[in-house]
């Protein structure tokens, strides 16, 4: 292909040899790099953000190939054999690259149209990335537009037109529709070659397919407009579930008193929901104190699965559920098995542990159950003691489950500790004694005794049991008995 006049015939100082075979050494071992961390998402990925991230791997893979190729077109340049068709040791600017020179592009082909012969020539990559074959014969500028999407063959016809008439480079992107009916995209490079007197007389381009680039470019694209959608679909779900979770939980922050009719304070409470440090959802953990209607109080922690809109508000279903038969009179362990039934035959099928307490004051008789719940803490004159446990199944995980129903004594100044199990660092629970964590409550016991309040006593699990790794939800709930 004759090597085209240009206005400036400037020559650029030649890259050294030995540097581009450096950066060809480390384009390629970044490559193989890319390759590994590609290997290692896997083929297939449900995750939105793997999926992410393999796009982000397919897309450096072409570009570093792209890079790759590039780099070595550039050192074929270099003192290059004439007999295998490279370029001699002649800028590649001031020269006109040949078939087999681009054919080291790899997905790029060459092509050059005679405006005086009409003739046109074009290298065997340029015939594979339009799928013709040479014995069709490359096509002439004239029928190039027709190969194009419609929307893109006037922007053709225009950048051809300003370059052989206004002698201004190539330089766009097309897609070709392929006689299979298959969609290629190329990019198209190219500038006039001038005569002795300033006229074009032929017009030459590389024309390379950067279809998997493309690809690669809008796969990474709508991947990240999913997690985008993604991320914003769980700022509204955390939203509803916090409003959610703060229209159930009792408004009441810090302590909270409950007089016997009139007289003195009878119960002195405190509670406190911790969020987990690992999800960015609001679990199913709730707590509850209230007064009903024959004086006792209702004390109350559960935890229902999940996180998220559909466990707060199975949350919020449970307890209200759980307050409407309390204030109705039930006891504690007929109160346990109807919410079973309801959990059970609930459309959203999921588990749930809680612990229901019912006190007398007059009595100060502690009644409760629970349903694969940790029992309460008993603190009392500086020492503590978890209360025996009554037979009870998670709610939901059977059908007409019984629970049982056990009584304690409870005296002035005694203080009663209830929690949900994610209060307990998980790397306790999974460690080879998981009664560490209920032993370390435990051990509280003589700061319990020194607070002046149950504020002060959360106050003190909060600092103790609030570490910022925390794996889950939970919830506290502190009773002091006045």
């Amino acid at each position: 292909m004759p090597s085209p006049t240009h206005a400036d015939h400037s020559a650029a100082p030649s890259p050294d040899p030995g540097t581009v075979d450096a950066l060809i050494s480390q384009a390629r071992q970044l490559r193989t790099r890319v390759d590994a961390v590609l290997r290692d998402t896997g083929t297939t990925a449900e995750d939105p953000q793997l999926r992410w991230q393999r796009a982000l791997c397919d897309l450096a893979v072409h570009q570093l190939d792209d890079l790759g190729t590039h780099l070595g077109q550039l050192r074929d340049g270099f003192d290059a054999d004439p007999e295998d068709g490279l370029l001699l040791d002649v800028p590649l600017r001031d020269r006109a690259p040949d078939a087999a020179t681009v054919g080291t592009l790899g997905r790029a082909g060459s092509a050059e149209w005679d405006l005086l012969t009409d003739d046109a020539q074009w290298s065997d990559e340029l015939y594979r990335i339009f799928g013709r074959s040479p014995e069709d014969g490359p096509l002439t500028l004239d029928e190039l537009p027709s190969w194009l999407f419609s929307e893109d063959q006037q922007l053709m016809t225009e950048k051809v037109t300003g370059c052989l008439v206004d002698g201004r480079p190539i330089d766009g992107e097309f897609r070709i529709v392929r006689a299979d009916g298959s969609v290629r995209t190329v990019h198209m490079v190219g500038e006039p070659v001038l005569g002795a007197d300033g006229g074009t007389v032929s017009m030459w381009a590389v024309i390379r397919d950067v279809s998997d680039l493309r690809r690669s470019q809008r796969t990474l694209r709508e991947t990240r407009d999913s997690l985008e959608r993604q991320r914003q679909i769980a700022q509204t779900e955390r939203r509803l579930a916090v409003e959610l979770q703060e229209a159930v939980l009792p408004p009441w922050r810090g302590t909270l008193q409950f007089p016997q009719d009139g007289g003195p304070v009878t119960m002195d409470l405190a509670a406190h929901y911790l969020p987990s440090a690992t999800s960015a959802l609001i679990g199913g953990d709730w707590y509850d104190a209230m007064q009903l209607p024959d004086g006792a109080t209702l004390l109350t922690v559960g935890d229902l699965t999940g996180h998220g809109v559909a466990a707060t508000s199975g949350m919020a279903m449970l307890l209200g559920a759980l307050r409407g038969m309390a204030v109705a009179g039930l006891q504690p362990g007929p109160l346990m098995g109807w919410l079973n039934e309801l959990l059970d035959t609930s459309p959203q099928p999921a588990l749930g542990s809680a612990l229901c307490c019912r006190y007398d004051p007059r009595s100060r008789v502690l009644n409760w159950s629970q349903a694969g719940h940790p029992a309460p803490l008993l603190f009392r004159d500086g020492t503590g003691r978890v209360l025996d446990t009554p037979d009870g199944v998670l709610l939901g995980a059977t059908s007409g489950a019984a629970y049982a129903q056990a009584s304690e004594q409870l005296a002035m100044g005694d203080l009663l500790v209830l929690h949900t199990d994610g209060l307990i660092p998980r790397r306790i629970l999974d460690s080879a004694d998981p009664e560490d964590g209920v032993r370390q409550l435990l051990a509280m016991a003589p700061l319990f005794a020194e607070a002046r309040s149950a504020q002060d006593c959360l106050r003190m699990v909060a600092e103790e049991f609030g570490v910022p790794e925390r794996e889950d939800d939970a919830c506290v709930l502190i009773a002091r008995i006045g």
